[in-house]
């Protein structure tokens, strides 16, 4: 059916709206990439938008030949890849458990979580546990605590609950036990809904600064985005000049080429990119599982 001159309109009004957000989304990645890649004197003087107009590495080699920075990254990627993992295994496995209608207590237990779910005791009570169980200044800080999340147990749970019981039935009746049914039906058959969880996690773990703050003293054990956090608020360049190979690459500049905001650009662009690359090769997981899991609640 032909559409009519009010729906055409509507169309283009809806597409134009969808290119000013995708304008508004990409522009300050590329005006941030154009800063770093820009000597920090010639940036301070404005008209740097879109293309570096004296181009240069400067910045990316202070930045990465600090130690911090590079340890940083180690504790970043170490507690994204642990606590994602291992929050996906303690997700399915209490989703696998609480989804049997016949478990005892099940409802109780539900009604328990939920409420941990809605209400907590706040940020003090909260780092007093985490001290009681020595776990502040500590790297686990960083995993431990997140390993549960009552929303993706939840949204796992319902999505196994989805999974038709006559295939669970049929394996028990072949002998298969709880594991083994865990393993090779319940983990294959939710791979969509795990890689959006994953992702969800994910990218929780990689942009969480605050446990870095708050939970721990040692400056070795910060991730790279509490660096960040920390080199946004400086007010000069200490900070991220003090290793070997950053005095090598001054040598190779002028000290007057380089500023803080320009290395801030630099700092934002490492930490960000990371993501961004891994998005693109779970996005059709992640679109199936979302939509999976809207229908399935």
């Amino acid at each position: 059916m032909k559409a009519t001159l009010l729906e055409r309109t509507a169309q283009w009004i809806i597409v134009l709206l969808l290119i000013l957000l995708c304008v508004s989304v990409i522009y300050p990645f590329l005006y941030m990439l154009a800063i770093s890649l820009n000597t920090g004197a010639d940036a301070a003087k404005g008209g740097v938008y879109l293309w570096p107009r004296s181009f240069t590495w400067i910045n990316y080699e202070i930045v990465l030949g600090n130690p911090v920075i590079r340890h940083a990254y180690l504790i970043t990627i170490g507690r994204t890849v642990l606590g994602t993992f291992g929050g996906l295994a303690v997700t399915i496995m209490a989703a696998y458990g609480l989804s049997y209608k016949h478990l005892p207590f099940r409802n109780g237990i539900l009604t328990y979580i939920l409420i941990t779910m809605l209400f907590n005791g706040g940020l003090i009570p909260f780092y007093i546990q985490l001290f009681k169980l020595g776990l502040t200044n500590t790297f686990w800080v960083y995993v431990i605590p997140g390993l549960f999340s009552v929303w993706n147990m939840f949204v796992m749970q319902k999505f196994i609950q989805g999974i038709p019981e006559v295939m669970i039935e049929c394996a028990e009746l072949d002998g298969a036990g709880p594991f083994r049914i865990l393993l090779q039906i319940i983990v294959p058959l939710s791979k969509p809904m795990l890689a959006a969880l994953g992702l969800f996690t994910a990218v929780g773990h990689w942009n969480d600064w605050f446990s870095g703050a708050f939970y721990v003293n040692d400056q070795n054990l910060i991730p790279v985005q509490t660096f960040l956090q920390q080199l946004l608020t400086a007010q000069d360049l200490s900070s991220v000049l003090s290793s070997n190979q950053n005095q090598e690459a001054l040598a190779r500049s002028s000290m007057s080429n380089i500023t803080l905001m320009s290395v801030k650009m630099a700092t934002v662009m490492i930490s960000a990119l990371p993501i961004l690359l891994v998005y693109p090769f779970l996005q059709k997981y992640f679109v199936k599982g979302v939509m999976i899991g809207s229908v399935k609640g």
